[in-house]
Formats: C-alpha cells, structure tokens, sequence
C-alpha cells in the first residue's frame, strides 16, 4: 500500500499565519483596561496566567499580575513536546503555538499527542498546505472528535470515536493510510476519514503550517460550526517526527495542572459578562440564580447584576478574610458566613429569597421594596466573576478568585463560552 504523509496526502497537523496573511483581530483585558489590537502589530494585550492554586503543576508559568499590553517576542520557541494549556487567552480562532516546515522535512506519516479536557466543544489542531487551499481541522463536538477536511473540490466533516470530555488522558494518534486518514484513541481505532477526488493526485511541495488551537482559513468554510475555544490541555505531542522548534506570540505560556475536577475556575484577573436578555424570566415564576462550590476558599465578586442605566445593582461577594458572604441590593446588605456549598437566589415581585445548601431549608427574605428587578432584567448585564462598572464597556473590578462547581441561571447551567466577553477563565475545570 502507498502511504502518503498523514492529514490527506502531505495535509495534516498544519501551523499558524505568515505575516503576509495577518488579519485583524480583536483582544479584551477584563482587568482594568480594554485594547483594541491588529495581529500585526508590535504589541497585543494579554492577561497573565492564573495563580497557582493547591495543587502542582503539568508545566510552570510566572506568578500572576493584572492584564497588561506587552510587545509581542517574536518567534519565541517552544518544543512541540511541550505541556500546552489550549484555554490560554487570545483571540478565540487565534491559534496558540505554530509551526511552518517544508514538504520534503517530512519523513513520518504518523503524529501522537495526549488531551485532557472536560470541555466537549473546541478546536484541538489545524494544519493547512498551498497557502490554506487545503486544510485539515481536529476539533471536539459534544464531546466527541470531528475531523473537517477539504482538499480539491472534496469537503468532507465525520464524527465519531469516543467522548473524550471527561478529564482523563487520552492518547490520540492521527495517520495517513492512502486515501484514509485515520484516528486511533487510546490505541482502538476511533475515526476513518476516506477522500476521493475527481482529479489526478498532484505532488505537493512548499511549506506545511500546523497550529494548536485555533484555525486560519475562514470559520464559514467549514460544514460544522462550533464555539472554538478549548480549556483543555496537550502534552507529549510528537508531530511527524519533526524536530524542529514550535513558535508562540504570548510571553509566557499558561500552566496546565496535575489534578482537575469540573467546574470554573477564576484567577483574579477577569469575569465572564451576559446580556441578561438572554435568559427570559415569568414574572410569576421569578428568576433563579444557583451556586454550587466551596465558598469558604473564594475570594472576590461572585456575580453582580446591573440594570439599564444602573437604577439597582445586585453583588454577590466572598471574603476570605472576613469569612463572610455578603448579598448586596442597591444599598441593603445580608451578610451570611461563608462555611458554604451551594446559595440559591430567587427575584420574584416584591421579594427576593435566598436559600443556603438545600431549598428545603427556610430561606431568608429581602423586601425588594421599588426595585424592579424583574420588569427591566432583560435589559440589564450579568457578570460572573467581578463587579460590573459603571462605563458603557462595563470594566470590571474585584475580580473572584476559585472555584464554582456548578452556575445555574434558571434551571440551566450558564456556559462562559457563551459569554459576551470573558477573560482569565478556565470555563470547564479547576484545579484541585
């Protein structure tokens, strides 16, 4: 059998953009500043990684400090054996790490790599050849691996293989078969992918790009759509049997911990942001807010809530220091002790009811007197992690801290890949 170079003949695990391809992008800091940026510029604006919680590491990175704009280094090099933390904050299509070899480096037609992830949706790895006219993209849906591929006049999207979104290792092992690109999954065969084009087979030669993490052809050129960002983790990548060195635009790469368990996890540095119209509210039923996580090691603003034109403002707070929850509407505040594991909140007319631990517990009751907070919830901001400004761009403040283990907005868990912005988030794992 005639092997050819895995992905679809030469089209496999490909990298990130020359600088003749740069296009626009645009990046947030939810610390104190928000920057508008062009990938080719000399700077772009990042948050550093989160703290090192309990807990060690899969690979180090520098301790935490505020977002800040940094100049770019360009070319940094990584190994592509390398612990990659892929949630890392960037631009959501931007790419992470990146390569560019040539065609006639290439000796193997296999590529492995570990993953570790409870996020079922985002991009693992793209690669393209001739300039992105032919490219290749590895990603999860539901959970599930999902290979696109398009080469020619051939467009080809499969799913399939195991789910893979349940926070172990998996060992994940791409060849090219002839006409078959194949994925195998802790050594079981997961995936097949077979092309068939109408035209001759045509020797390719030039540069092969791979990326981690993000894309560079068009997102509307692929038959499945969805969310790209991927908290999750890469290691031991062994691509091709190439040697050389891997590139990065970020000063220092995020670390990936040894132990994980779902949830979010907030560093201190950012909150994730919603339009509260999303989530349509009965007046008779009320709106429902539930929290699930060990309040006693959160620190910082849980959530905050406000109306059009800042009329009322609901925060939730932690203090580690003080060990106290503290509920703040407007300019009432209750204060509970935050030997915690789970707060329910319900808004109803004239009342807002807030259980601790089960809602079978008497629950304690704030007269809402004149707020209304129900008739002008739909036109208000939530966010999850910090305290909303007071600006039209809703700079935050007091930024949380640890770990929820379940958010609930009536009924439904909140998805922070969802969020109109977030930064500094780890939106389906925290460390343990």
């Amino acid at each position: 059998m005639k092997h050819s170079l895995p992905g679809i003949d030469k089209l496999h695990l490909f990298a990130l953009w020359t600088p003749g391809q740069c296009g626009s992008m645009h990046t947030h800091t939810h610390t104190h500043t928000h920057t508008h940026t062009h990938c080719c510029t000399e700077s772009f604006c990042s948050s550093s990684p989160p703290p090192t919680p309990r807990g060690s590491l899969e690979s180090t990175g520098p301790p935490r400090g505020s977002g800040h704009c940094t100049r770019l280094k360009a070319r940094k090099e990584v190994s592509g054996s390398t612990t990659i933390n892929l949630g890392q904050d960037r631009d959501i299509w931007r790419p992470l790490i990146h390569t560019t070899v040539n065609l006639s480096e290439i000796t193997s037609i296999k590529s492995t790599f570990q993953l570790r992830t409870f996020d079922p949706e985002g991009v693992i790895f793209y690669g393209d050849t001739k300039n992105g006219d032919d490219w290749f993209v590895l990603s999860l849906k539901d959970g599930i691996p999902l290979m696109q591929i398009s080469k020619g006049d051939v467009l080809v999207s499969v799913a399939g293989g195991p789910k893979l979104d349940d926070g172990k290792w998996h060992t994940l092992e791409l060849s090219n078969q002839g006409k078959f690109v194949i994925l195998e999954v802790d050594g079981t065969s997961g995936l097949v992918v077979g092309t068939q084009s109408k035209h001759p087979e045509e020797v390719l030669s030039g540069g092969l790009r791979l990326a981690l993490g993000g894309i560079l052809i068009d997102k509307e050129k692929m038959i499945v759509q969805f969310e790209p960002q991927m908290d999750g983790c890469v290691r031991e990548g062994s691509w091709l049997n190439l040697s050389s060195p891997w590139e990065t635009e970020v000063e220092e790469l995020w670390p990936c911990y040894q132990n994980i368990q779902p949830g979010s996890y907030f560093a201190g540095t950012g909150f994730a942001i919603f339009n509260t119209s999303g989530f349509p509210v009965d007046a008779d039923d009320g709106l429902k807010i539930e929290l699930v996580g060990d309040f006693s090691q959160m620190n910082g603003t849980i959530f905050s809530i406000k109306s059009p034109r800042h009329e009322w403002t609901v925060a939730l707070v932690a203090d580690k220091n003080t060990n106290v929850v503290s509920l703040t509407l407007d300019q009432e505040k209750t204060l509970m002790l935050n030997s915690l594991n789970k707060l329910v909140i319900i808004f109803q007319r004239e009342l807002l009811q807030v259980f601790q631990d089960e809602l079978g517990e008497t629950p304690f009751s704030v007269n809402l007197g004149n707020l209304d907070v129900l008739t002008t919830w739909t036109e208000g901001r939530l966010a999850v992690g910090g305290l909303l400004g007071e600006g039209e761009d809703n700079i935050g403040s007091h930024f949380l801290t640890g770990c929820l283990e379940k958010i609930q907005v009536q009924g439904k868990d909140l998805d922070l890949d969802l969020a109109v912005k977030h930064m500094s988030i780890s939106p389906h794992s925290c460390p343990t």
